[in-house]
């Protein structure tokens, strides 16, 4: 067993016993946690030991070389556009392996800066009005903590209340440059942070010329969590604003992942090996052969955190150790569905009993009341039921390959709702052309004159064309991008931020008995291994590599054993990307709110695993929400007046007493059609059920079956299938590799079916 094997296997059960209690959202904007508390639990669960630092003259030398104050290159260049500072890429440790991929920007809003100290005396000698926008000044910031920003949801922050929003990048888990922090959250008086990271296929020379991988899991979260301790290091030396228990997590997809794995794994010590080897600050190993997650500040001992307060993940591409079988599992309740491969269909088959015992195994239970949902069909919400998958081989569920049972009810409940929450928005729709059943533009006075219930009808229909703004003129959702760099030239040193950004693009939304399939936005290439590795370079599957069943069973079984062995730590790297193990586990800190956003259509992860991630972090405490964005792909933009700065300034307003309350304005009346010349969306009506409600704001509500559901998803969803490595996507692959294979084999569930029903699989292998 490897190191910390025996703690999660402990963790896992303690887990699994606390979940007979869970209580679960039910639709988007929703929450069972009505704590009220104003600091974040990273703060008040920080690592605390009485033993003494066992190597205090390298903690007294990070200490000093990260504190900014100290770095006489750094640099800060004025943004008029914007009015904001941007700090240049400066090193988040002290020993990085890569230095450009381990440094960190933040940008600050100017209404928090008095100006920049050239000289050292504390005053500011270059100000907003005497800088030269685009131009670098070296210096320090001299910080304005009176000045107050209102964002334009009307929270008020000052340089000590401002949130943190810290973009993760790590697009498709790959590495990323250093870059520099964008300035789009300034105008509502965020501090933004952005880091480069390592990440697969990563490589390192070392002196005599040997290139080895690196940036393997957990590298690349380990680097983001390093510069997290930067920013809040040097903001409570007072060296940067912000405030230290409002950081919040952002990304999409491979981001959107890490977004939601740094909330999840919040300071918890599996990572401080690595952070240690890095020169992370704050993390020591203590006399006593622990660790102390801690700073010394004017001779005081201060507890510093690498956890957040929040995340917003759009399309977060986790948790991966349960993906293969997850997405198997969403395909196979659609009996249409068509596999490339009687193989493939096989896989699929068994995967999808694989994931059944694994939901089984972990004995959810969950009380209606707190849901919101009749799921065990007897009228009302009173019961406390056990979330359980069945599968019956007669006629009565043969329309989703007989599968069914209460946590597939809450599956289809959780979708229902987020369809239902979408029609009940559509009043924010802005832009969008709507048609009339002939497929004629309606007149302004028309769409003037349509209620609420007259758009959720003609949304069901199909009778509409979105705008071509992707998120309805609420601005982008906080992926990476945005004005990193400013317009007038002479940007600071470093790349403007990448990753994979909302997309806006809409889904085909087919429905249960027919419709194309449609592609994620994502359109990045799968890997460029090296010869000979598990992956072939021209696409998604490797059957291509192996003669036989066979040999490709002993490599899965070599690779999986060289994973379970451990890494250089004794840790298995695949464990310790999973957000599963961490979120309520002992010894982390979790946030205190979470927001996972997919795209309703999106083929790139199955929605059971943001589902399982609600169930854990509501099972812990959190105030945690799904929203499976209905017309959305992958990475889907904000819609219907939602947004990220929306999110936050609730947040700070639910959490902060002394903070406005703040709700979503009410959507303008919509007085003009767009200028589309004919529909562009998908008829889905002849699945989708309606009848009129005095409960709802569209007048209707909505309904399907878990087979339509199941169909919409595997026929609108169809970026990835259960193939040969069976959705081993391809770019994950590449995460969990070694200093000397650049991907390996590492799903353990598709290992056991492999082996399982070997007999029957080998003779199908490559077969036409």
């Amino acid at each position: 067993m490897t190191r910390h094997a025996s703690r999660r296997k402990i963790a896992a059960a303690l887990a699994a016993a606390s979940a007979l209690c869970v209580a679960l959202a039910g639709c988007a904007g929703t929450s069972s946690n009505t704590a009220t508390s104003t600091t974040s639990s990273s703060t008040s669960t920080a690592k605390t030991t009485t033993a003494a630092v066992k190597d205090t003259a390298t903690k007294t030398t990070i200490e000093s070389t990260l504190n900014l104050k100290n770095n006489t290159d750094q640099a800060w260049t004025y943004q008029s556009d914007a009015d904001a500072w941007v700090l240049s890429i400066v090193s988040a440790v002290t020993n990085p392996e890569l230095p450009d991929q381990q440094g960190v920007s933040v940008a600050v809003p100017g209404a928090y800066v008095t100006g920049i100290d050239t000289d050292g005396d504390g005053t500011a000698d270059t100000t907003a009005q005497t800088a030269t926008s685009g131009t670098a000044v070296k210096g320090s910031l001299v910080i304005d903590y009176k000045a107050t920003i209102t964002s334009e949801n009307g929270q008020t922050y000052t340089a000590a209340t401002a949130p943190i929003i810290f973009t993760t990048g790590a697009a498709g888990y790959s590495s990323q440059n250093n870059q520099l922090a964008s300035t789009q959250y300034a105008a509502d008086g965020y501090i933004a942070m952005a880091s480069g990271n390592r990440g697969k296929q990563s490589t390192v020379t070392d002196a005599d010329g040997n290139t080895t991988y690196t940036g393997d899991a957990p590298l690349c979260l380990v680097d983001q969590k390093a510069a997290a301790r930067y920013v809040k290091y040097n903001i409570m030396l007072g060296n940067l604003p912000g405030n230290v228990d409002r950081l919040v997590t952002t990304g999409g997809s491979g981001g959107g992942a890490h977004a939601a794995m740094f909330a999840a794994t919040g300071n918890n010590e599996d990572y401080y090996d690595y952070l240690a080897e890095a020169g992370a600050v704050g993390v020591y190993k203590t006399t006593d052969g622990g660790w102390t997650s801690s700073v010394t500040i004017n001779n005081t001992t201060k507890a510093i955190s690498d956890g957040a307060w929040g995340t917003i993940a759009y399309s977060a591409i986790t948790p991966l150790a349960q993906a293969d079988m997850a997405l198997a599992f969403e395909y196979y309740l659609d009996p249409d569905h068509e596999y490339s491969s009687d193989f493939q269909k096989k896989m699929a088959k068994y995967l999808a009993a694989e994931y059944m015992e694994y939901i089984n195994g972990l004995n959810l239970k969950v009380k209606e009341s707190a849901v919101g949902f009749d799921l065990n069909g007897d009228g009302d919400k009173k019961d406390t039921v056990k979330l359980t998958i069945e599968h019956d081989s007669g006629s009565k569920y043969k329309s989703t390959n007989g599968y069914h049972g209460t946590y597939l009810d809450l599956y289809l409940a959780e979708f229902e709702q987020n369809l239902q929450w979408y029609v009940d928005n559509l009043g924010y729709a802005s832009g969008w052309t709507w048609f009339d059943k002939d497929g004629n533009a309606l007149s302004d006075a028309e769409v003037a004159a349509m209620s609420t219930a007259d758009k959720a009808t003609a949304f069901l229909e199909g009778r509409y064309a979105k705008s071509s703004s992707s998120s309805d003129g609420m601005g982008r959702p906080g992926g990476a991008g945005g004005s990193g760099t400013p317009g007038d030239g002479n940007a600071p040193s470093g790349e403007p931020p990448s990753g994979e950004a909302p997309s806006g693009e809409t889904p085909s939304g087919a429905a249960p008995n027919g419709g194309s399939s449609s592609s994620s936005s994502q359109t990045e290439v799968v890997g460029t291994p090296d010869a000979g590795t598990t992956q072939s370079s021209s696409g998604s599957q490797d059957s291509a590599n192996y003669d036989s069943f066979s040999a490709m069973l002993a490599a899965y079984k070599s690779d999986i054993a060289s994973v379970e062995q451990g890494d250089k730590y004794g840790n298995n790297i695949v464990e310790l990307y999973d957000p599963l193990n961490y979120i309520g586990a002992d010894g982390t800190d979790d946030p205190t709110w979470t927001r996972v956003v997919m795209g309703a259509s999106e083929g790139d992860m199955s929605m059971f695993g943001s589902l399982n991630m609600e169930i854990a972090w509501l099972n812990a405490g959190v105030n945690a929400t799904i929203e499976w964005q209905w017309d959305g792909g992958h990475v889907p933009s904000e819609t219907l007046g939602e947004s990220l700065s929306l999110t936050v300034d609730e947040m700070v307003g639910k959490y902060d007493k002394s903070a406005k309350k703040i709700t979503k304005a009410k959507a303008e009346t919509v007085t003009e059609n767009g200028d589309a010349t004919e529909a562009t969306g998908t008829d889905i009506s002849s699945w989708v059920k309606t009848k009129k409600s005095s409960k709802t704001t569209s007048g209707l509500s909505v309904s399907f079956t878990l087979a339509a559901a199941a169909a919409y998803r595997a026929k609108g969803a169809s970026k990835a299938v259960p193939g040969f490595d069976v959705i081993d996507y391809g770019q994950e692959d590449y995460e969990f590799g070694n200093a000397t294979q650049d991907a390996r084999h590492w799903d353990k569930y598709v290992l056991a079916v492999l082996q399982e029903h070997e007999d029957e699989l080998s003779p199908l292998f490559n077969a036409s």
